[in-house]
């Protein structure tokens, strides 16, 4: 009997922390942006029309006209390394192992981007192949988005489809009202507001946007999001009533939830507000839609129409605040699955299958 295999597959049974992030084109480049955005823009998830009329005009106008704009706007926030949201991303899985390894050393911690590299598919791969018979799929938003969330479940449940062996799965709920979260995400504003060089007149909390229309249809993330800022309206050291709730980044003709930030932003100008501090809690890492949507052109916005000075508050990012409170809420979630198990060493001598296999292996 040999005590350092487990079971017939002679490896023991390990447990997946899967964190599963948007995405980012691999340079700031128009055929790397290219490619990402038919990637990202194909998904019915996000667009939700006609589908043979969407390609037509996905790949009759967008793709011809989109990449070599977006290129540039990448360009002026890309990092030495790489894309920043791929990077930060990178910091937290490695900064989430580090801590969850301590706990127990079968778990496994890898990342994977829903569109682009590295893909979400890919990781699956990676932990399948160390043994992973457990995983705990991590949804880098806080709030739950069909856009968002439910096309990484699409992904992975789509992937893991293709494998004889499916792992059992588990898929973290958003977090969005977790105590844990509320509490790293306002440390995180508090200190950005207290390192800021000047004491704003506002705060503008930026959520990502979507149109009113998938609202209409059952999506939660609106009422996810206005929870979120009520919950931490009353954390921050900042008065409540100078507090505003916008969404950013719409896309195409329809109506998208409103306020809007880039009209807030410059309706704040014009009334003589000239010092803001924006910060976006529906972002767990630093990205384009951050660093150059609010700290490039709301920045822009904002001067242009009378203002003085206007501040990105960085994300969570790998701050240790946010990876010890997520770290929390990984454990519960894993509840159950990191106990100590019994697991039965041996060859397998209960396995006619195997004892076969591994005798044909030997005399080869």
């Amino acid at each position: 009997m040999n005590n350092n295999t487990y079971g017939c597959r002679g490896t023991k049974d390990r447990v997946g922390v899967l964190v599963a992030q948007l995405g980012s084109p691999d340079a700031p480049t128009p055929k790397a942006v290219r490619r990402y955005l038919k990637q990202f823009l194909m998904d019915p998830r996000v667009i939700e029309v006609y589908r043979p009329l969407w390609w037509l005009i996905l790949n009759g106008i967008i793709l011809n006209t989109r990449p070599k704009r977006s290129a540039r706007l990448y360009s002026r926030i890309w990092w030495p390394e790489g894309a920043p949201l791929v990077k930060i991303t990178e910091r937290q899985t490695k900064a989430l192992a580090e801590r969850l390894v301590k706990r127990d050393d079968s778990i496994v911690v890898e990342f994977g981007m829903r569109y682009g590299n590295p893909s979400l598919e890919s990781a699956i791969d990676r932990m399948l192949d160390a043994g992973c018979g457990r995983i705990l799929l991590l949804p880098m938003y806080p709030q739950y988005a069909a856009a968002t969330t439910a096309s990484i479940y699409d992904a992975v449940f789509t992937h893991l489809l293709k494998r004889r062996s499916v792992p059992a799965l588990r898929v973290m709920a958003p977090y969005y009202n977790d105590n844990r979260y509320l509490e790293a995400l306002s440390t995180t504003i508090n200190q950005g507001l207290s390192e800021l060089p000047f004491t704003p007149e506002r705060l503008v909390l930026s959520y990502h946007g979507i149109p009113i229309k998938y609202v209409t249809k059952g999506d939660p993330y609106c009422c996810m999001c206005t929870e979120s800022t009520e919950a931490f309206r009353h954390r921050v050291n900042f008065a409540p009533e100078h507090i505003i709730h916008t969404y950013q980044s719409r896309f195409g003709r329809d109506p998208w939830l409103q306020p809007y930030t880039d009209r807030t932003i410059e309706a704040l100008g014009k009334q003589g507000i000239k010092r803001l501090a924006v910060a976006c809690p529906g972002f767990t890492a630093d990205c384009l839609e951050t660093l150059d949507e609010i700290g490039n052109e709301a920045h822009e916005t904002f001067i242009e129409h009378g203002g003085e000075e206007l501040k990105l508050i960085p994300c969570v990012n790998d701050q240790p605040v946010f990876m010890e409170a997520l770290e929390k809420i990984v454990v519960s979630e894993l509840s159950g699955w990191i106990e100590p198990r019994t697991v039965h060493p041996s060859g397998c001598y209960a396995c006619p299958v195997q004892a076969a296999l591994k005798e044909n292996k030997t005399n080869s």
